[in-house]
């Protein structure tokens, strides 16, 4: 246990000082500290990254900080199956994962979470054909508030995986996460622009005519910046990016000089749509082929605010059509692109893709900037077109609001009120949109 100081999240829209911070360093250490907090009348949180742009991590209790609970914890090389300790962040799975030559079967384009974090609010990558990084997970480990340490997986306990996989922090803290890993393959890499029309009129095409489809549209311009990316085996010829060209377009142009574009735009909001019109004109046109790892995630180190919405996929051409009118009529200036994402169907309860094909689309402003307006009426938009918020992201649902959107909703209500039915694990974010 230590003194706590202000926590913030990456974003910094959401902080909090804890009443005391623990760092367990095994499963004991968890149990434990959770014992202690209950002891006091304490609510838990553990925190990963803080990479959320919501307040779920918010602990006003007590903090459970996982950052000494990290690494491989088993491995099965036959069914090609690793075990994880929960603080485990994403960006160091490439060389955990490289003595057994596997690899994640998708991931989103960060990698700064952790993996419990990860997958308790939803993360995801594209693909027409792949889940979300809950999809992947085959058995956890969980902390109970009663201090039972619950192993759920195929096997175990196997009617709380789809609820535990995607839990929200809300039914316990997760200690280790089992994923269903897959042989490291390589990633061929198509990015170009193309006219923003062509792309939504070819939309379903184009989503499913590659393994991994996305685009970003900068308001105020009619240009999608497509990637395409083919999954090839690791033997196959790699043709990476130069490092001088990596530097060049993924940290000076997407960071430093996004960075500068983003602070002029607050200043002289004018200026936003020809450097928006000028951004999308200087976009490369480049092909390459590298590991899985180094084409999916990418460096984002200028601050934003997000929301994401997943959508039956088939509504995403009138979701982009009606952003664009929305944006034009307030007359507001954005800086920041429009991401557009697809994702298969699953079973997990709280999956923002359950039951449906989905497509996503995320919308950004920058840290500096309130995206409140922006995001209120843009929601509007989403949910008129059967959207469901990630959870992770910024909306303003409520448990009222979201609970139709969910068959399962009701299912996941009941083991929360199971495993937690004093809400040791709640905080004002899941009382919110769980209900209290």
């Amino acid at each position: 246990m230590s003194s706590s100081t202000v926590w913030r999240n990456w974003s910094r829209i959401e902080s909090v000082t804890p009443a005391r911070v623990a760092y367990p360093s095994s499963p004991d250490e968890v149990v434990q500290a959770i014992a202690a907090a209950r002891a006091d009348g304490l609510r838990v949180k553990p925190i990963g990254a803080g990479h959320s742009f919501t307040g779920i991590a918010v602990a006003p209790g007590v903090q459970l900080d996982l950052r000494n609970l990290q690494g491989v914890l088993a491995v099965d090389e036959q069914r090609h199956r690793v075990k994880l300790a929960a603080g485990t962040h994403l960006y160091r799975l490439p060389e955990l994962l490289k003595p057994y030559g596997l690899a994640l079967q998708n991931m989103g384009d960060i990698d700064a979470q952790t993996i419990a974090g990860a997958t308790s609010t939803g993360t995801h990558g594209t693909g027409h054909a792949f889940g979300g990084l809950a999809t992947q997970i085959v058995a956890l480990t969980l902390a109970t508030a009663d201090g039972r340490v619950l192993e759920i997986s195929e096997n175990s306990n196997p009617e709380l995986l789809d609820a535990a996989r995607l839990g929200l922090g809300a039914l316990g803290v997760l200690l280790d996460i089992t994923v269903q890993c897959v042989p490291a393959f390589q990633l061929q890499a198509i990015e170009k622009p193309e006219p923003l029309a062509e792309v939504l009129a070819q939309w379903e095409q184009r989503a499913l005519g590659a393994d991994h489809f996305e685009f970003y549209w900068f308001p105020h311009t009619q240009t999608a910046l497509t990637k395409t990316n083919t999954r090839l085996p690791m033997d196959a010829p790699r043709k990476p990016l130069g490092g001088f060209q990596r530097w060049m377009d993924d940290d000076f142009m997407s960071n430093t000089v996004f960075n500068w574009v983003c602070h002029v735009g607050k200043a002289a909001p004018a200026l936003t749509p020809p450097i928006n019109r000028l951004a999308q004109r200087l976009t490369n046109n480049r092909e390459f082929t590298d590991v899985s790892t180094s084409v999916f995630t990418t460096k984002r180190e200028v601050r934003f605010r997000e929301m994401e919405y997943a959508l039956p996929r088939e509504e995403v051409p009138d979701v982009l059509r009606a952003l664009d009118r929305l944006i034009t009529q307030n007359g507001w200036r954005i800086s920041f692109p429009v991401e557009v994402r697809v994702a298969a169907p699953d079973d997990i309860w709280l999956s923002t893709a359950h039951g449906r094909e989905s497509g996503y689309v995320a919308i950004h402003r920058f840290f500096k900037e309130d995206p409140h307006t922006y995001f209120r009426l843009a929601e509007q938009i989403f949910r008129a077109h059967g959207g469901r918020p990630h959870w992770g992201k910024m909306h303003y649902q409520d448990a009222s609001t979201l609970a139709p959107t969910y068959p399962r909703f009701g299912d996941f209500l009941a083991v929360r009120d199971k495993l937690d039915p004093e809400r040791v694990f709640a905080n004002d974010y899941l009382d919110r949109v769980l209900g209290a």
